[in-house]
């Protein structure tokens, strides 16, 4: 993926801020479209298309967690840089929840920035590979997975799954009765291994957990230091 052909929807309210890093981003060969709101984001978003998304959080008419949110639901895989005033925990982990890539505070160093959205793109590529593998459907005990259609059932009772809840249990399964290191399936997944990303797997592995206890000999446990590992009578 080259940086030239790489197209950057940018949503920020602030017009100066918004107009200048546009400008840097197009001056670093990435195509910028800027909306000024996240009404107008989202109109942009289903017009054009992006690989990726900067979204600034407090804004007029839709704010950018809402914003996230229908964009995730047209393409759950597109990478997510919030740009917010907040600094508190919570609203980095709602962000992550979503689905965000990073989360970056202003005032920020527009060269960091830039960096970040590098990595996110690079290991985007790179990751998708592992993800995108041809092994699509497992067997769990009694439970079936399909992971194209992110459907988890048991005795005709389907669970849909969430991108990332799916994305999860397809690195469990490839790795069953096997240790998941927990940097991997961090930067795998979510592209980067920081510690609100930590504490968004974490979620999601309860709700996977929730999700097996039908069948006693499927169980997620944790590896101290290490990861997870999904015990299972199957192996792939």
């Amino acid at each position: 993926m080259k940086d030239e052909k790489i197209k950057i929807l940018l949503v920020e309210d602030d017009a100066n801020l918004g107009i200048l890093l546009k400008e840097y981003l197009e001056s670093k060969n990435f195509i910028v479209e800027l909306a000024v709101d996240g009404k107008e984001g989202l109109d942009k978003f289903n017009k054009g298309k992006f690989e990726l998304c900067i979204l600034d959080v407090m804004m007029p008419f839709m704010d950018g967690f809402t914003l996230a949110k229908e964009i995730k639901v047209k393409n759950s895989n597109i990478p997510i840089v919030f740009l917010t005033a907040k600094s508190l925990k919570e609203d980095a982990i709602e962000g992550f929840k979503i689905g965000a890539d990073d989360y970056v505070t202003k005032p920020f160093n527009s060269e960091e920035l830039l960096l970040r959205i590098k990595a996110i793109l690079r290991r985007s590529n790179e990751n998708h590979s592992i993800i995108d593998s041809p092994q699509n459907n497992f067997t769990l005990g009694n439970y079936t997975f399909d992971f194209q259609h992110q459907l988890l059932e048991i005795n005709s009772k389907p669970q849909k799954l969430t991108t990332r809840e799916a994305q999860l249990l397809k690195l469990l399964c490839i790795n069953s009765n096997e240790v998941l290191d927990r940097n991997f399936a961090l930067k795998t997944i979510w592209n980067d291994d920081n510690y609100f990303n930590g504490r968004s797997m974490d979620v999601y592995i309860t709700k996977l957990r929730k999700f097996l206890k039908e069948d006693p000999r499927i169980e997620i446990v944790n590896v101290h230091g290490k990861g997870f590992k999904l015990l299972s009578p199957n192996k792939y």
